[in-house]
C-alpha cells in the first residue's frame, strides 16, 4: 500500500492556481468547479454520502458547482492521499468516514487526520449484518456459535472499513476468529453475499434496502445503540440484545486540504450548515435510513480526536 499511496502523491501534487480568489481581502468563495473527492468506488455507502452533499451543497450555495470524482483503492488510502497534494486549495473537498482514523491507525498510510481540515459531520449511518435468504443464520449470535466450531467467511469493504472494526469487535468480545474476504466497497459485498463468495457482511441500509424488499438478503442485527425506527428495520435486534456486547456507527461528513485560510474554512463550514436544510439532503437520509447528527469546524476535529482514541486499541489487534 505504502508504494500506491507514494504513486498518488507524486500524481496529486499540483499548482493551487485554481484556487484563485483566496488571496486579497473581502470573503472568499471558490471560483470555477468544485471536485468533491470520493475515496471508495461507486455504489457503496460512501459513494452515495459524497453525492448527496455534493447535490446539496450546490441547493445550498446558489451558483456553486460541485463535481464527484470517485477515486478508490487501498481500502480508501488513493482518495485520501491523493488530497494531500491538494493542501491550500479550497476548490477540493472530499466525503469522509471512519476510514480516516482506521487508515491512520494501520501505519500503512503517510496521512493522518491532522493534515485535513475538518469541515462537517453531518450523519450517522448505522450497520446491520446481513445474510442471502436461505443462509441458515437467524441471529447474530448463530453466527458466533459457529465461528467457534468451524470457519465463517465475512466480506470486507477495505482492510480498515467499519465492517472490519465491527467484526474485530465481536471478535474481541466473544473469542472467535472470522475468515476475511477483502473488497474494495460496500457495493461490491451485496452481489459476493448473494453469489455465494461470503457467508455474511456488515452493510448500511441505503445498501441493501432494495434487496430486502425483495427478500434476496435478511438482516440478522443492528450494530447500533439501539434499533432502528424505520418500519422496514425496527424488527431486528441490536447485537447487544443478543449477547454480543458491541455497538459502533459510521459517520458521514466532509472534510477540505489543510492549509486553508480563515476565510476559506469560514466559506466551508457556513456552506456545510445550509446542507442539512435543503429538501434534497433530507430526503438522502430518509432514503438511506440515516440519523442527522451534526458537528461544524473545529467541533468537528474533536469528535475525530475522540474517536481516534477510542478505535486504537481495536485496530492494533486487527493489524
Amino acid at each position: 500500500m505504502r508504494a500506491v499511496v507514494a504513486a498518488v502523491l507524486l500524481l496529486g501534487v499540483t499548482a493551487c492556481g485554481a484556487n484563485a480568489d483566496a488571496g486579497g481581502g473581502g470573503a472568499w468563495k471558490p471560483r470555477g468547479d468544485v471536485r468533491m473527492i470520493v475515496p471508495f468506488a461507486a455504489g457503496g455507502g460512501s459513494d452515495l454520502a459524497g453525492r448527496a452533499i455534493a447535490t446539496a451543497l450546490e441547493k445550498a450555495q446558489p451558483g456553486l458547482k460541485v463535481t464527484v470524482e470517485n477515486r478508490d483503492g487501498g481500502s480508501g488510502a488513493v482518495g485520501y492521499s491523493g488530497m494531500l497534494g491538494k493542501k491550500g486549495n479550497g476548490n477540493y473537498l472530499l466525503a469522509t468516514e471512519n476510514a480516516i482514523l482506521s487508515l491512520p491507525l494501520s501505519g500503512q498510510v503517510s496521512f493522518t487526520r491532522k493534515d485535513f481540515t475538518p469541515v462537517a459531520k453531518l450523519a450517522e449511518d448505522g450497520g446491520i449484518v446481513v445474510v442471502k435468504k436461505d443462509s441458515p443464520f437467524k441471529t447474530c449470535s448463530d453466527v458466533v456459535n459457529a465461528a467457534k466450531s468451524g470457519r465463517v467467511s465475512v466480506g470486507m469493504s477495505g482492510a480498515y472499513g467499519v465492517d472490519n472494526v465491527i467484526f474485530t469487535m465481536i471478535e474481541k468480545k466473544t473469542g472467535v476468529t472470522f475468515q476475511r474476504v477483502p473488497f474494495e466497497s460496500g457495493g461490491e459485498l451485496v452481489p459476493a453475499v448473494l453469489g455465494g463468495q461470503i457467508q455474511v457482511a456488515l452493510l448500511n441500509p441505503g445498501e441493501v434496502i432494495g434487496q430486502f424488499k425483495s427478500g434476496d438478503l435478511r438482516g440478522l442485527c443492528v450494530t447500533t445503540e439501539k434499533r432502528y425506527t424505520y418500519p422496514e428495520f425496527a424488527q431486528l435486534g441490536t447485537a447487544k440484545e443478543q449477547g454480543i456486547d458491541v455497538s459502533y456507527v459510521q459517520f458521514r461528513g466532509f472534510l477540505a486540504p489543510g492549509g486553508l485560510d480563515e476565510r476559506e474554512r469560514a466559506y466551508w463550514e457556513d456552506a456545510a450548515k445550509g446542507v442539512t436544510k435543503t429538501a434534497e439532503f433530507q430526503k438522502w437520509l430518509k432514503d438511506n435510513y440515516l440519523q442527522q447528527a451534526e458537528l461544524y469546524g473545529d467541533d468537528f476535529g474533536t469528535y475525530l480526536e475522540q474517536l481516534d482514541t477510542a478505535l486504537a486499541p481495536v485496530l492494533k489487534k486487527s493489524s
